[in-house]
């Protein structure tokens, strides 16, 4: 029987070489760092998103835990939210891990704000269009994907949404299209 060969010290260790290639690559592509203000800033930021979702979501009622209101889930989600930026608000000034702000961080705020511009245009013209118009915007515009991909996943998006809302769940969005 043979032995099986064991590794010498002249063999290089290709997954440690791969490892710190992979490492590196990450590295050299990694935003500049920001420091504690990008973290302060950040937290400030959420924070105010938290505390305005959860005025938003009280007034829809919170109801009780044993029949619950329409707020009552968004209003907790809003107070975790609020609590974590409280929590990084206070820890961020000690990290400076934060990056600095670059085209994709505003890439971020074009999609809340897409976001947002959903939620005014669902009452006035339905649900339909402005799913559409959203996931065009977030596949074609923010995410470079082709016009093929982009139509396709928005149309199927779209529609799976529509059924899952309105026939598997029964919320009554407001809608153009009715089966």
């Amino acid at each position: 029987m043979t032995q099986p060969e064991t590794r010498t010290e002249q063999e290089p260790d290709i997954l440690a070489e791969l490892q710190a290639e992979v490492a590196q690559e990450l590295a050299d592509e990694r935003p500049p760092a920001g420091g504690a203000a990008y973290q302060i800033i950040s937290a400030v930021v959420v924070l105010g998103f938290g505390v305005g979702a959860a005025v938003l979501a009280h007034g829809y009622g919170l109801g009780s835990l044993r029949r619950p209101g329409p707020g009552l889930w968004p209003f907790v989600v809003a107070l975790v939210i609020a609590l974590l930026a409280l929590v990084l608000l206070v820890v961020g000034r000690k990290l400076d891990d934060a990056e600095k702000f670059t085209r994709a961080s505003y890439l971020v705020l074009v999609g809340g704000a897409t976001f947002v511009g959903l939620g005014l245009a669902l009452p006035t013209i339905g649900f339909e269009i402005p799913a559409v118009a959203l996931c065009i915007i977030w596949l074609r515009f923010l995410g470079g994907e082709t016009w093929r991909s982009t139509i396709v996943i928005s149309l199927c998006t779209t529609a799976g949404f529509y059924l899952l809302f309105l026939y598997a769940l029964r919320i009554p969005l407001p809608h153009l299209i009715a089966f």
